[in-house]
């Protein structure tokens, strides 16, 4: 499979691969601070550094080989930025989820919408999917600004359904159907 989008701020997305890892390393410890108020595998693999990048390149191919979904960087120049991605599909019930990060200083240009535009596109066209979710921990308003923007339908909260490092945080999930009105604007 080839995927190259042409993003904002001279971005492009790309599928991850193989050389990818200390370039990912880079960027994660960079933003650490940052991304790991919002993710929890942040501080998880703080330790682990570039190794713990190996094995997410690895689980990544082993994803895509699988027919389960794929994961891409959004790369500036030659550094990455972040990574955009489908954390599973389920054929069965024709629908997936989506999960995202961006480095904190190429944020609020439009680069990570239209990244998540590019794989709506993909799971409702290319793979004739009915149904993509995305969850955001409450309070992150950058990224739940994303699925809004697409035309994403706010469900409800999951109270306390992820686990960080001080607690848990309460998730918000949205959703997009195939038959949406907003799907021809996503």
């Amino acid at each position: 499979m080839v995927l190259s989008v042409d993003l904002p701020d001279g971005c492009r997305l790309r599928l991850l691969e193989e050389r990818d890892a200390n370039d990912l390393e880079r960027v994660v410890s960079a933003n650490h601070g940052y991304l790991a108020e919002w993710l929890p595998w942040v501080r998880a693999t703080a330790d682990a550094g570039v190794e713990a990048r190996r094995e997410y390149v690895r689980r990544a191919r082993r994803q895509a080989e699988a027919n389960d979904g794929f994961q891409a960087v959004i790369v500036a120049g030659r550094s990455i930025v972040g990574v955009v991605g489908f954390h599973h599909v389920d054929w069965a019930n024709r629908s997936t989820s989506l999960g995202y990060w961006l480095a904190q200083d190429r944020q609020g240009r439009g680069i990570m919408t239209e990244a998540v535009r590019a794989l709506v596109r993909h799971a409702f066209d290319v793979w004739q999917l009915h149904r993509i979710e995305i969850r955001v921990a409450v309070g992150n308003a950058r990224s739940a600004a994303i699925p809004r923007r697409l035309g994403f339908a706010e469900e409800g909260i999951l109270r306390h359904a992820e686990r960080h490092a001080d607690g848990y945080k309460d998730i918000v999930v949205y959703s997009l159907l195939r038959t949406d009105p907003s799907v021809d604007g996503a």
